[in-house]
């Protein structure tokens, strides 16, 4: 794929006066007095502050940090690709670009604090300055995967009002063909090499604007980022998060799921469309002052994350269970992982044989965690962690994480005693916990349905021990969990009815050694259909899924059936099914 990014634009796009710096070993320098004051407010001394921006609150706060010294010369950002390129900034030259690009969205495309801007890019260094520019211009940013189809696009367009979309050129044909659908779209933002009808060029506009930007004033509570989420019913939810529950949550957590330095280097292998990366590669490294490394990575190989590792000074990593069953498969005691000290996983339980066999290979524990896109999560929540130097026990998500009160609840809201199974909830009465997100947007129903009692209900059943440890038992509605990536079987089955052999199916999660769990669909067949080569048919239908919504929701298993279990109402027993697969009954 072309990007602006080939080696000599590196050199006069990316570059300002001075030049990047290299990543050098220091001694720690934790720069406490960057965030002195938030101690008390950590400790319920000092309220939250009414105001709150991460890029002038932070990460302008780092830069400065570089000018007088106080911060090493390790890079704030360093971007590789695989084929020789890199790009390395420091918190300086991350601001330098990002105001150019905020001018972009406010002088060019006439956006103001409040609009929202929906990002579809893959890993490149375009996504990461307009998510800085996006907080300086108080401009709402609604995040999407790459693998999202023309029909995904269009709904997300439509239901967040987006004023802008801003991709590249593998989406741009998509967007054309439903954009005069979307009556609120007004700007369209390419990152590309060659110029497009219709849309105004990244690379152009960047280069022609001055790095002079005054950081607009958000307040706490405003909103910073919204998030698409997968539910058992109906198309994704808008989950929205503030500036507070993004952006503050991590300067007041304790040093949180990370406990990073500014000496270190996290490497984070979420997909841009999903929260963890906010998290993972923007906002929790950056509250350390570390360093964020991205590879390109346009295919996910074990032998590429390998040889990265054993070649970068990378002292964190995070990916999502199904990345670690696919490393342990290689013979890892060829390879030699001199900086990285900390692992984390989360999205889905990971199997216990997988972090025994990673900590026998490489002497490296991982360390999980457990959370929900409401709850900041994406591929991995984090209401509950296992921090560094903290007791492992194998299978277990840890214990309650910084900010939440978590328990177990029954159906009446009552807390649940050890060992006794319920669903996994947060107190949010009588305080609502920072980290929490807003709202769904333009849905009071699902809002309110998300609470009970005293209680934000998680929809995942679980079990506490007598030591605080959670341990995760699965879902309590019918959501699936593959590879981290959330799905609701209804978007599945919706696509399946649409096809000419199809009169009815259900979509249940099903057990997978790499993925943990994947999408299985019961299909039941049009008469004239069931003398087909049901194999050929099988793929036919995978093959329309893929087309009508994101490929990673299609149905990697698939049974034909004369007809699905039913209540006495008519609606499908997913459960029954589900239960079938997982050897419940």
């Amino acid at each position: 794929m072309k990007t602006l990014l080939k080696l000599q634009s590196l050199k006069s796009l990316w570059i300002p006066k001075s030049s990047c710096r290299l990543f050098h070993k220091q001694p720690k320098l934790l720069a406490p007095e960057l965030f002195s004051q938030d101690e008390s407010i950590r400790q319920g001394e000092q309220q939250v502050p009414e105001y709150f921006n991460f890029a002038s609150d932070v990460l302008d706060k780092w830069s400065q940090m570089e000018k007088d010294g106080k911060r090493s010369s390790n890079p704030a950002f360093w971007w590789v690709n695989g084929r020789g390129n890199e790009v390395r900034w420091s918190f300086e030259e991350l601001g330098f670009h990002s105001r150019k690009v905020a001018n972009v969205l406010s002088d060019i495309c006439g956006l103001q604090k409040g609009d929202r801007v929906m990002l579809i890019l893959p890993r490149i260094p375009e996504w990461w300055l307009v998510n800085v520019a996006c907080m300086r211009t108080g401009i709402s940013l609604v995040l999407g995967t790459s693998q999202l189809t023309a029909k995904d696009i269009s709904y997300r367009l439509q239901a967040c009002k987006a004023k802008c979309i801003i991709t590249n050129d593998m989406l741009a044909s998509a967007v054309d063909a439903v954009a005069s659908d979307c009556q609120f779209l007004k700007t369209k933002l390419i990152v590309s090499e060659g110029r497009r009808d219709g849309w105004l060029n990244f690379n152009e506009l960047y280069k022609a604007q001055p790095a002079d930007h005054i950081c607009v004033k958000t307040k706490i509570q405003d909103p910073m980022v919204i998030y698409f989420t997968s539910g058992t019913t109906g198309s994704p939810k808008m989950a929205e998060h503030s500036q507070g529950s993004l952006g503050f949550r991590p300067v007041i957590s304790e040093r949180y799921w990370l406990d990073l330095t500014p000496e270190d280097m996290m490497w984070c292998l979420s997909d841009t469309g999903w929260i963890i990366a906010s998290l993972g590669s923007v906002l929790d490294p950056w509250v350390f002052g570390s360093c964020v490394f991205v590879h390109n990575l346009p295919q996910v190989e074990s032998a590429t994350i390998l040889n990265t590792l054993s070649r970068f000074p990378i002292t964190a990593i995070f990916g999502a269970p199904t990345l670690f069953r696919m490393l342990v498969q290689h013979d890892l005691t060829s390879y030699k992982f001199m900086s990285l000290q900390h692992c984390t996983s989360g999205g889905e339980p990971l199997n216990p044989e997988v972090m025994e066999q990673w900590k026998r290979t490489t002497g490296l524990t991982i360390c999980e965690m457990y959370g929900q896109t409401e709850t900041v999560r994406s591929n991995g929540l984090i209401i509950c962690m296992v921090k560094k130097r903290m007791k492992i026990k194998p299978g277990s998500m840890g214990k309650t994480a910084p900010l939440y009160d978590a328990q177990i609840i029954d159906e009446n809201a009552n807390v649940l005693p050890p060992g006794q199974e319920g669903e996994i909830a947060i107190r949010i009465k009588p305080k609502r916990p920072l980290g929490l997100f807003s709202k769904y947007i333009d849905n009071p129903e699902k809002t309110a349905s998300s609470e009970r009692g005293n209680f934000f209900i998680t929809g995942d059943r679980g079990t506490m021990d007598e030591e605080g440890y959670f341990w995760f038992l699965g879902r309590s509605d019918d959501i699936i969990n593959s590879s981290g990536y959330r799905i609701g079987p209804s978007e599945v089955e919706n696509c399946l009815d649409r096809a000419p052999a199809v009169v009815e199916s259900a979509a249940v999660s099903s057990p997978d050694p790499l993925r943990g769990e994947v999408v299985k669909a019961f299909v039941v067949l049009s008469p004239a259909f069931s003398s087909c080569d049901l194999e050929k048919l099988r793929l036919e239908l995978q093959e329309h899924v893929k087309k009508v919504t994101a490929p990673y929701k299609y149905p990697r298993k698939m049974e034909f059936v004369q007809e699905l279990p039913k209540t006495i109402t008519g609606k499908i027993k997913r459960n029954e099914l589900r239960n079938k697969e997982w050897g419940r009954m």
